[in-house]
Parts: C-alpha cells; structure tokens; sequence
C-alpha cells in the first residue's frame, strides 16, 4: 500500500495517508487508456456538419442547354457538385460519434492514470484546498509552497467558494469536485493537487464495491 505525505498551504507536512492500492496501485495500462480517452474525445464531438447533396440544393429542374450542337460539354443539371451553387459530392451529414465501453473498464482506465501519475510523484496531497482568504495572492503562494507548477488541477471533495474565487484567476489552474474528473483531466494536467477529502471521495467512486 503506498503512502504518500499531506502538506498545508506552507508546504509543510502534517501527516500522513494511506491510498487505496485498488485505486492507486493499479498496473498502468495504455491501451486501456488510450480507448478511454478517445471515448470521452469522441463524445465532446457535436456532430452537427451538414452540406447539401445535388438533390437537396433548390432549382436544377431544367437542362443548362440542349445536348448536342452547341460546342460545350454536355450537362443535365446546374445542381451538379462542379457548378457554383450546386451539391456538395460526397457531403457530410449529422452523425454520433458515441465509442461505448463498459463502466468497468472507463473505472479501470482512470485507475490506470491515476497509478501513472503517482508513480511520476504529480500527484500532491493537502489537509484542505481552502486558503485563509479568499485571494488570489494567497492560493498563487499556496502553490508555490506546495512547488506546483505548469498545468494544475485543483480536486476537492465539495468545492468552496472561497478555493472557487482564489484559484479562478490564476492561469493554466483548474478547479473539479472528485465526482466530475475523467481520465482526460488526469492526464491532461502536470500536477493534482488533491484535498484528502478531494482524494477520499475519489477512492470511494473509483472501487468497484461502490459499483
């Protein structure tokens, strides 16, 4: 079971925990990953392009001119993909880009990321995400004790006002309660800095016995 240390705001240590080895311990799987991530990618996908085919374009109904005799290439319609403000060929249509995959192993694959980014020590943990004052001064010195840099998130158990209103104007900083993370936002920061009740929620969610 792996231990990891909690620090306050000045980065000093005031305990320690024990994580979940079902959550934290879990052998770290890209495959697995890479398909988690490229579902929740998919389904950010609107799917909504549309462009009209030669048969949805309005007019067309008579022949451009006759057949034979004129000198130019033959034509049946101006709907035809190669005349200005006709069909689009091939054109797409609105379409789901849904990928399915069972919750067992969208769980499992957060895991995954989540045992990956404890072995690469980005994972931070502390007593409490709420800074003294609800300043941005204060949450920007917080990180700099806690020696967290680059791209942050931010994960608390239920967030407070006062986390909300000193970290919403720091750069490249991001704010989720643990009941809202996916595998992208894992994997799509340098650091997590977890609240221990952030990283308990999480634990929580993530067993399967709470299935």
């Amino acid at each position: 079971m792996a231990d990891i240390a909690v620090r306050d705001f000045t980065g000093n240590e005031v305990e320690t925990i024990t994580l979940s080895d079902e959550v934290f311990g879990a052998t770290v799987n890209g495959p697995l990953m890479h398909q988690a991530v490229i579902r929740i990618l998919a389904d950010r996908r609107l799917g909504t392009q549309k462009a009209k085919t030669r048969s949805e374009v309005r007019g067309g109904g008579a022949k451009p001119w006759r057949q034979k005799g004129t000198g130019r290439a033959r034509q049946g319609s101006r709907n035809a993909p190669h005349w200005r403000g006709g069909g689009v060929a091939f054109a797409p249509a609105p379409r789901s880009y849904e990928v399915k995959m069972p919750k067992k192993m969208r769980r499992q694959a957060t895991r995954s990321a989540l045992s990956s980014r404890l072995q690469d020590e980005a994972l931070i943990v502390v007593s409490s995400l709420e800074p003294d004052v609800p300043k941005t001064k204060a949450m920007t010195a917080a990180l700099d004790n806690l020696n967290a840099s680059g791209k942050i998130l931010l994960i608390d158990g239920k967030i407070a006002e006062t986390t909300e209103r000193a970290a919403r104007n720091i750069p490249d900083l991001e704010l989720k309660s643990a009941s809202t993370i996916n595998i992208v936002d894992v994997l799509n920061h340098d650091v997590l800095v977890f609240s221990v009740g952030g990283i308990r929620e999480l634990e929580r969610l993530l067993t399967d016995g709470n299935a």
